[in-house]
């Protein structure tokens, strides 16, 4: 179509689906919740939970408020899970889009109440327990006290209690087995009381510590196809494509330089394809001159610097031509680049790959 961009993101609804089938299967009889916080890791959060929700999934899970909020207004049904804050002024929020709120302060409790007392009506809410991970959440000793109190507010009720695992991409990883025993011991009463939800297990447990599974299961990297220890799985297949297109294609003699600094001069006489993809289409400096994409098949190399919206490309010995397709991630032909090869390469991991990719190409499509 005319006036698009010529980079251009394509998510695929299918492998979307037949991830969650497959980790489905491997939880058994464990519910799982599908996190598409972070605007669907990338791949678009409504898009994402669409394809969940047509593969069975009922359960979501997201970070801010105003997330929930766009996933009811886009007819997704089931519960909605606010796993981070809200502001003081948020609280009908919960009430008018029949949102989840996880909470671990007095102060959150009191906001919430105060609006179902309003209302007269009740609203679920999760606790959070911090086991380990040293972010949000009550004290393990804390909790007794703190589902004591809430018990004195009429119009909330305790649904469910969640913790999260530092290191559960780990196999055999102590912190989990402490991080778990602390959690298990703490939801022991609260399920006994309250019939409450547990949950702990991400992806890395699911993977690695069945004995963490509990009531219910938030997967999110492995949804999108990536193993949360960046290793290979047969059984996973990454959803998202990043692909681009070729500008130019020109012959430069030996001793060129190529792009800002002039950090890449040509040995030999060489040819350079230049695509219209930079830093801001979340294309990473750190790969330049070194980093690889697919153009006809085969991998050529990123040669000068990254631009803010251009880079070039080696492709010396290949026919190649304005219009040709380059593939920054995903697969053409029999060759793929993964987000956990351009993790490595930068010392990152896939989830900030496929964040940065997504976020910064505005231009979805999906897969036929």
């Amino acid at each position: 179509m005319k006036g698009e961009s010529f980079n251009r993101i394509t998510v695929d609804a299918a492998a979307l689906a037949a991830n969650y089938y497959a980790l489905t299967e491997r939880a058994g009889d464990i519910p799982l919740m599908a996190m598409v916080k972070g605007d669907g890791y990338g791949h678009g959060m409504v898009y994402a939970a669409r394809a969940f929700a047509g593969a069975g999934c009922h359960r979501f899970g997201v970070a801010e408020l105003c997330e929930g909020v766009e996933l009811r207004r886009a007819g997704i049904e089931g519960m909605i899970l606010i796993t981070t804050c809200f502001g003081n002024e948020d609280a009908s929020f919960f009430y008018d889009f029949d949102l989840t709120p996880v909470i671990s302060t007095s102060a959150q409790a009191a906001l919430l109440e105060a609006e179902g007392a309003a209302r007269k009506d009740e609203l679920e809410v999760h606790l959070k327990v911090n086991t380990g991970m040293g972010r949000l959440g009550l004290w393990p000793e804390e909790v007794e006290s703190f589902a004591a109190g809430l018990a004195e507010f009429p119009h909330l009720k305790i649904a469910g209690v969640m913790s999260h695992f530092p290191e559960a991409d780990i196999p055999g990883s102590p912190s989990t087995a402490e991080a778990l025993m602390k959690f298990k011991k703490v939801a022991a009463g609260l399920k006994e009381r309250y019939g409450v939800i547990r949950h702990i297990a991400n992806s890395g447990a699911l993977f690695n510590h069945p004995e963490a599974y509990c009531d219910m299961i938030r997967v999110g990297i492995a949804l999108y196809g990536c193993h949360p220890a960046g290793l290979a799985h047969d059984g996973l297949v990454p959803a998202m494509r990043f692909s681009s297109r070729i500008i130019q294609v020109k012959d430069f003699p030996a001793g060129s330089a190529i792009s800002y600094g002039r950090t890449f001069i040509t040995e030999k006489p060489t040819r350079i394809a230049v695509i219209p993809v930079g830093y801001e289409d979340g294309l990473n400096r750190h790969l330049s001159n070194g980093g690889e994409v697919l153009t006809g098949g085969r991998r050529v190399q990123i040669c000068g610097r990254i631009c803010m919206n251009i880079s070039m490309l080696d492709v010396s010995d290949m026919e190649v031509k304005v219009g040709d397709e380059v593939v920054l991630l995903g697969r053409q032909g029999e060759e793929c680049i993964s987000a956990d090869e351009v993790a490595k390469v930068l010392d990152t991991i896939s989830y900030e790959v496929l964040c940065i990719y997504g976020h910064a190409n505005k231009h979805f499509s999906s897969a036929e």
